[in-house]
């Protein structure tokens, strides 16, 4: 980010409750829209992951926090093209993906998270 600032715009945030000011987990962009790796699955668009934590879990934080990220993208870049990648293992995230629309597009192999499913959502 030295380097390049106006990227951290696009980077990692937390997932804050805001009652109890605790930190629950995080959710943010891999790069900007328009990424060279990503020219041919999804041309302009952008790749987002998200994690919260065990205790957390299973109570809707997830999918509010990828809404918040995907309009606040949407809204504020116009961007169209959201992608994720997920383990098929993952039925919590494939729930999630499933619920905004994503639809599978390919596949790979994640050197630290192993087979991933490659998922697209295009937005209008």
């Amino acid at each position: 980010m030295r380097g390049d600032p106006t990227l951290e715009t696009w980077l990692l945030r937390a997932i804050i409750l805001r009652r109890e000011g605790t930190m629950i987990g995080h959710v943010g962009f891999h790069d900007r829209p328009g990424a060279e790796y990503l020219r041919d699955l999804a041309p302009g668009g952008v790749e987002f992951g998200y994690s919260i934590f065990p205790p957390f879990r299973g109570r809707g934080f997830a999918t509010e926090a990828c809404a918040a990220l995907m309009g606040w993208a949407s809204r504020e870049h116009n961007v169209k093209r959201f992608v994720v990648s997920i383990s098929p293992e993952n039925a919590p995230s494939m729930r999630i993906a499933a619920h905004f629309g994503f639809r599978k597009i390919g596949s790979h192999i994640d050197e630290e998270d192993g087979h991933e499913d490659i998922l697209l959502l295009e937005v209008d």
